[in-house]
């Protein structure tokens, strides 16, 4: 079985190399020794030279004459679920959909999180005194223990 701590230094000491803003959003390890390491970056997109980077560490740091193991490295990617709080850095005041543990959706901008959860805005249309829809924003404030998933909307508008 191959170490994860030994992994996750090779990795990390890498990423600290190339000094990018990158971070590991997950590192898993399969009982048949397939190692998933998930880049992202603080600003802008992981590169495919960044994954071949941390990938040719890792690999020549392992000895495969001992174990042999399958390696990937790839970016967090945009249809990815976001669950590293770098990533809610980054993507403060964009525009999210929140998945809740009963399955209701809400999608908003969002505006700041903390430990306890995420403020959000969202939009609403209701009816003004004239009978016309109008939009109105409305802040939200969501728990981190009602959310299952956290994803970036994308919108080619």
């Amino acid at each position: 079985m191959i170490d994860k701590n030994l992994v996750l230094s090779l990795a990390e000491e890498r990423i600290q190399e190339l000094n990018r803003g990158l971070f590991i959003v997950d590192l898993s390890i399969s009982t048949r020794n397939v190692i998933n390491i998930e880049l992202d970056r603080e600003e802008g997109g992981v590169s495919i030279e960044d994954c071949i980077s941390v990938s040719r560490n890792v690999e020549h740091n392992l000895d495969r004459e001992s174990v042999d193991f399958e390696l990937n490295v790839s970016s967090a990617g945009m249809d990815r679920p976001l669950r590293h709080e770098k990533q809610f850095i980054k993507n403060t005041g964009r525009l999210l959909t929140f998945l809740k543990t009963d399955g209701v959706q809400v999608e908003g901008v969002l505006k700041s999180f903390n430990s306890d959860g995420f403020l959000v805005t969202v939009e609403r249309k209701i009816k003004n005194e004239k009978n016309k829809n109008v939009s109105i924003q409305e802040e939200l404030s969501l728990s981190k223990k009602e959310i299952k998933e956290i994803k970036r909307v994308i919108s080619f508008k």
